[in-house]
């Protein structure tokens, strides 16, 4: 059986992650319900989605980005209904939304055996993780998944295309034998199309808007979708057989 490259994503492929996004979205809509009784919750939400979106394009995955556009929210329902704006809401605001990346993170349902499974069959482990340093190093040395990646982690505030080929350019990859395995098509299936390796899509049960995209070009390399990480292994065990008998 011939070594495989596999680069992980993390949130929401091995960690949980969109729910606590969604727990503290939710009580910051409970707290501008209190402020604003005319707003609805879809269009708190929605204004809060467009306003993170548009500031994802412009600086990244950066987490200083989502309690940002919280204040964002609550300072545009605030000229909306002319309001005064107050600056003890203004550091609530901030606080609800710093509280997401203050959870303990959870990993996802079998993701230690999975990433057992696959050190075991000696393929070569990757990481790479949307966000900044600081957040995403957290998650990683509370769940020790340094056992696993060692020193083979990439942090990008763009995850996108021209990252992954950077990644790709330090590792001296072999494009018959690396995959991208993640639950995001715009920052992990679409770069890997793009960029000619294998990819595993792991579909979230709790998606983001911002992951989903068409993938409109054909795959030079392997393009699969699973139900569950559990079934990686298998695929990667039974894809590096076929490489040694085609070879």
């Amino acid at each position: 059986m011939q070594k495989q490259t596999l680069i992980f994503n993390l949130d929401d492929t091995l960690v949980h992650c969109n729910k606590y996004f969604r727990d503290t979205i939710n009580a910051f809509v409970a707290q501008l319900q209190e402020w604003f009784e005319n707003l609805t919750k879809e269009e708190i939400k929605q204004k809060q989605l467009e306003i993170d979106l548009k500031s994802i394009e412009k600086y990244g995955l950066h987490s200083s980005r989502f309690p940002e556009s919280l204040v964002a929210t609550y300072l545009f329902f605030s000229e909306q209904n002319h309001q005064d704006i107050h600056e003890d809401r203004v550091e609530r605001v901030k606080k609800i939304g710093q509280s997401v990346f203050e959870v303990p993170i959870e990993p996802l349902p079998n993701m230690y055996e999975v990433l057992d499974k696959l050190k075991e069959q000696g393929h070569n482990l990757y990481l790479h993780t949307g966000g900044d340093e600081e957040n995403q190093g957290r998650k990683i040395v509370q769940l020790e998944l340094a056992k696993y990646f060692e020193k083979r982690v990439f942090i990008s505030e763009q995850k996108d295309t021209p990252a992954l080929k950077e990644i790709l350019n330090q590792i001296k990859y072999d494009q018959k034998k690396t995959w991208m395995i993640g639950n995001s098509l715009k920052t992990d299936i679409k770069p890997a199309v793009e960029v000619g390796i294998h990819a595993i899509h792991v579909p979230s049960e709790l998606e983001w808007s911002y992951n989903q995209v068409k993938i409109d070009i054909a795959p030079k390399g392997k393009l699969i979708t699973v139900n569950s990480l559990l079934e990686v292994p298998e695929i990667i065990q039974k894809h590096a057989q076929e490489t040694v008998v085609s070879t």
